[in-house]
């Protein structure tokens, strides 16, 4: 009946019901209305937050509720920038960021300087404060870079990393300036401001990761998962503030802590996207657009005349430092404006920059009026630095954008049609369904077109509990991919044993890898080898996996490599090898690779073409690699290629890396991958036009080192 009550008079709007309401009526109208004309929905929720907020028709207050999920939102922003930035690619071209965070602080905040004291005429501190308004920047078209599948792209790293240095530098500023004003500024606040923050990224960036794993380790739960994400975001934020930093950057540190522990692949990472996009990103675009007058373009000639040096300042600035980013990187210029149109925004640092200073009183008038340290000009030109900064921002990336996500579809593919790769998951037991399917979506390519296929093997179709069984995992196998938002194929099959009837599926579905898991607590037992040996390896034309998981895949931090002598002679190792290079991408672990000094030398290669953290040992016999294996340490996993009796890396020893590893690895994770022995003309066809990337690269290694 509360809503009965509501008239045109009584507004803002109150009732939290309709409050609710309207604001997820802009979220989901934004998008609908605005994708049918080219307009980025980022830039339709600024807008609406405009219209309806206090500013505009006044239907909603930018009250308190507004304002924690508007924060929520922003902090949101900057986690999943530090959780979806690929590490090895971070520090591969950490100098790049680091250039570009020369170029992107220095330039704005010279431009800044010199408008500020000599056309505005403004104090030396109420320059250096508002000169610093401009080099920094809020990544509000991430999301939108994210969804159009380019976050991994150089340009993209080079900014992302940019934004942490950029903006820590100057909110710096701030700090120090606002000391100054309180004459606050001696060795005493140096020591205490960099110990702070240095004790700040120690424990975010070594403390988290440890308790990120242990928690993993532990709780299974998918929403105590989640809730625990949240924890760790608003735990490194308010430890930012304490030490002296804005907590957007504690957010940020928290998305790199736990990185390596959120693998892009899982379903708890698509739960982190989804809640974001969906709810808490909108929100604070929402509770941004509130912000923005219209009326302050008219209120004043002094305040257009401070908004019109801001602008110049700010976006002309961060298109210089695009620009000379660019040809000192030898960038594209899609890519050059995609760096411009992603840190072009003001928002977030901005706007607690300005509000810090409009709230600091250095003086007063002979009248008794507050002389503020940043007046109510540049509040006014802030704001309106905001509105235009941001639409820029958006239209830029989304045009910039498509263009590099379309040329990557060009570079990545010739224009066959073709198909990709189709992984078989054997779900027998319901302990291993998840860890198994886990590493499938873990392994896979990553093309649309890529099919997971699970199956389980019923070989009494008269046994009702087997066929429950069987639907019961096959279940739990779709409902693990659902959670990642991948579709699993469910297969059940009646034959007259499991080996047979994998086999037939092997056949029916043109399977490429086939992924066979072992119960944890057994192991390799005899009749698993017979079946392994005798059955499963039978088919010469597929990758055959072997896993056994002791914990969850994310919680591994690094990995032992076993490569044979002459396995880079087998027709499947280059597909093996893409396997692992796939585990090491999507869960950042390092990969620790030890074999003959010829393979060795071809991984060298290998890994000159991408960016996973690694470490190569050449060892001159197998007794040398297995040492390294028996000193696994608890978070460490064991991946060793294998080969069948007559293939060219087969030695006999390998007979007994089963019972080696019941006895030495029960506790770790690890994998047999025995690569495929020979192809049929179809598959030769499907794998040598494969568009991954990573695949490509190692394809023309392989032409490089082995010329026809």
């Amino acid at each position: 009946m509360q809503l009965l009550n509501i008239h045109i008079g009584s507004l803002p709007i109150e009732d939290p019901v309709l409050k609710f309401l309207i604001e997820l009526i802009i979220i989901l109208g934004a998008p609908l209305l605005l994708n049918k004309i080219k307009v980025p929905h980022l830039l339709g929720l600024l807008i609406a937050g405009a219209l309806v907020g206090p500013n505009g028709l006044n239907l909603l207050a930018r009250d308190s509720s507004v304002v924690v999920t508007g924060t929520t939102g922003l902090l949101y922003i900057m986690f999943l920038a530090g959780l979806e930035i690929d590490m090895g690619d971070f520090k591969k071209n950490k100098w790049k960021s680091i250039g570009f965070t020369a170029y992107t602080f220095a330039i704005p905040f010279v431009l800044g300087l010199l408008g500020g004291y000599y056309v505005l005429r403004f104090p030396i501190l109420t320059t250096v404060l508002f000169a610093s308004l401009f080099s920094s920047h809020t990544l509000i078209a991430y999301p939108l870079v994210s969804k159009l599948g380019i976050s991994k792209n150089l340009s993209v790293n080079i900014t992302v990393g940019g934004t942490m240095l950029t903006d820590v530098l100057s909110l710096l500023v701030l700090a120090v300036v606002v000391g100054m004003t309180q004459g606050a500024v001696d060795s005493a606040f140096w020591i205490r401001l960099i110990v702070s923050v240095l004790s700040f990224s120690l424990v975010v960036l070594f403390v988290f990761p440890i308790i990120g794993r242990w928690f993993f380790k532990r709780v299974e739960d998918k929403i105590s998962q989640y809730i625990f994400v949240l924890v760790m975001i608003y735990l490194a934020a308010v430890l930012a503030e304490l030490a002296g930093i804005e907590a957007i950057i504690g957010a940020f540190f928290a998305g790199l802590a736990l990185n390596r522990l959120i693998p892009h692949s899982s379903s708890l990472m698509n739960r982190v996207e989804f809640v974001g996009n969906a709810i808490f990103i909108p929100f604070f675009l929402i509770s941004v657009g509130m912000l923005i007058d219209f009326k302050v373009i008219v209120k004043s000639w002094e305040t257009v005349g401070v908004a019109a040096v801001m602008l110049v300042a700010s976006i002309g600035g961060k298109y210089l430092a695009a620009i000379f980013t660019q040809k000192t990187f030898k960038l594209t210029k899609d890519e050059g404006m995609l760096i411009f149109g992603m840190s072009s925004a003001s928002a977030a640092a901005t706007l607690a920059a300005v509000m810090v200073g409009y709230n600091i009183v250095i003086s007063e008038t002979p009248a008794g009026e507050p002389v503020r340290l940043l007046s109510e000009h540049v509040l006014n030109g802030s704001i309106l630095l905001i509105l235009i900064s941001c639409t820029i921002s958006s239209f830029v990336s989304m045009s910039s954008g498509e263009k590099i996500a379309e040329a990557d579809k060009e570079n990545t593919a010739s224009g066959i049609n073709r198909e990709n790769e189709s992984i078989l998951i054997a779900v027998n037991y319901e302990e291993t369904v998840e860890k198994l399917v886990n590493l499938g979506l873990m392994i896979k390519a990553g093309h649309n077109d890529d099919r997971l296929l699970a199956l389980n093997v019923v070989n009494d179709d008269k046994n009702e509990s087997s066929v429950k069984n069987a639907e019961k995992t096959l279940h739990i196998a779709v409902d693990t991919g659902a959670a990642a938002d991948v579709a699993i194929q469910q297969v059940t099959r009646y034959d007259q044993d499991v080996s047979s009837g994998i086999s037939n599926v092997i056949k029916e579905q043109r399977i490429t890898d086939l992924l066979i898991g072992l119960q944890p607590e057994k192991g390799f037992t005899p009749s698993f080898i017979y079946n392994l040996y005798n059955g499963y390896l039978q088919n010469d034309n597929v990758n055959t996996l072997i896993y056994h998981a002791a914990q969850p895949i994310s919680t591994v931090k690094r990995y032992v490599v076993l490569i044979p002598a002459r396995a880079e002679r087998e027709p499947g190792f280059f597909h093996a090898l893409l396997r692992v290079w796939n585990i090491a991408k999507n869960s950042s672990a390092e990969m620790s690779f030890y074999g003959g000094e010829q393979v060795i030398r071809i991984i060298k290669r290998v890994l000159s073409k991408s960016n996973i953290e690694s470490s190569l040992h050449t060892v001159a016999n197998w007794r040398e690699a297995e040492e390294a294996a028996a000193q696994l340490s608890a978070d460490e996993g064991l991946i060793v290629f294998m080969a069948k009796r007559g293939m060219v890396s087969y030695f006999p020893q390998m007979g007994g890396i089963p019972d080696f590893l019941n006895q030495h690895s029960r506790d770790n994770n690890f994998l047999l991958i025995f690569p495929f022995s020979q192809q049929d003309d179809d598959q030769t066809e499907r794998r040598s036009v494969s568009n991954h990337d990573d695949f490509i690269e190692i394809g023309k290694i392989i032409g490089k080192i082995f010329p026809s």
